[in-house]
């Protein structure tokens, strides 16, 4: 693909027909040329998985007026590495994942295919961003969320930023857009799902289990993404996919003898 244009993927775990991926295209239309690799059918909770034992369909859909696009049978992940490989056949300037219907906030990055396929473009170089909007109908209006999505990922292809940069960012739901404050860039919270398992019977007298949960947030600091969103901020939050705790690994070399 030859162009002086920046290219930019586009992808979401909603699925290539949700109205999140919608907003992000016109957001980011202006900025480059668009590009979409999305899952034929919603993803959530997807996380990092990857397709290994069957194989992946790739099929071009006139989803999108004037808009290149695919859509894919695999994960969000597998929409990224097929986009490069396959489609692409190079790496895009940008990697923007979205807009998510609903939260991903806190720990819900571990869980999140919206975030995953963001971190999948960033391990591979490219500088990504993964955009979620609070509100999870989709009726939702984007408008609020368009403006950040513009803002963020104009800012990040006009900045001099390492190839593996990810930014988790998050939109509150504002019935007045005009107390909007702005983005905050902010930690992750220290905050989670308190879970169960919801136990019913089918007409066979057979068990069967529904996942439920309370969200639970347990830091009081100002300057997490939770409290952003609830002073109505969107939230930006720098991530890295190393693992590596290095405060306890420099601990662990002064005081554990292996």
């Amino acid at each position: 693909m030859e162009t002086d244009e920046k290219i930019i993927l586009v992808t979401n775990d909603d699925g290539i027909t949700a109205p999140g991926i919608h907003a992000l295209i016109e957001a980011v239309r202006p900025l480059g040329k668009v590009v979409v690799v999305a899952p034929d059918s919603p993803q959530s909770g997807k996380g990092h998985a990857i397709t290994i034992g069957v194989p992946l369909r790739l099929n071009q859909v006139d989803q999108f007026e004037g808009i290149e696009a695919w859509q894919c049978s695999g994960t969000p992940v597998d929409c990224v590495k097929l986009a490069r490989d396959k489609i692409l056949h190079r790496k895009p300037d940008i990697c923007v994942s979205g807009i998510n219907h609903g939260a991903n906030h806190s720990i819900n990055i571990i869980y999140s295919g919206t975030m995953s396929a963001a971190m999948e473009a960033a391990i591979e170089g490219i500088p990504s961003i993964g955009f979620s909007y609070l509100d999870y109908s989709f009726a939702a209006d984007f408008t609020l969320s368009k403006q950040v999505a513009y803002d963020v990922t104009k800012k990040l292809l006009e900045s001099d930023v390492s190839p593996n940069t990810l930014f988790n960012v998050n939109i509150p739901v504002i019935a007045d857009t005009r107390e909007f404050k702005g983005i905050k860039i902010c930690r992750q919270a220290n905050a989670k799902y308190v879970e169960a398992f919801d136990e019913r019977r089918d007409p066979h007298g057979k068990k069967y289990y529904w996942l439920t949960g309370e969200f639970k947030n347990m830091d009081p600091g100002e300057d997490t993404d939770v409290w952003a969103l609830e002073n109505n901020y969107a939230s930006l939050v720098p991530v890295q996919f190393d693992l590596t705790h290095y405060r306890m690994k420099e601990e662990m070399e002064k005081t554990w003898k292996l």
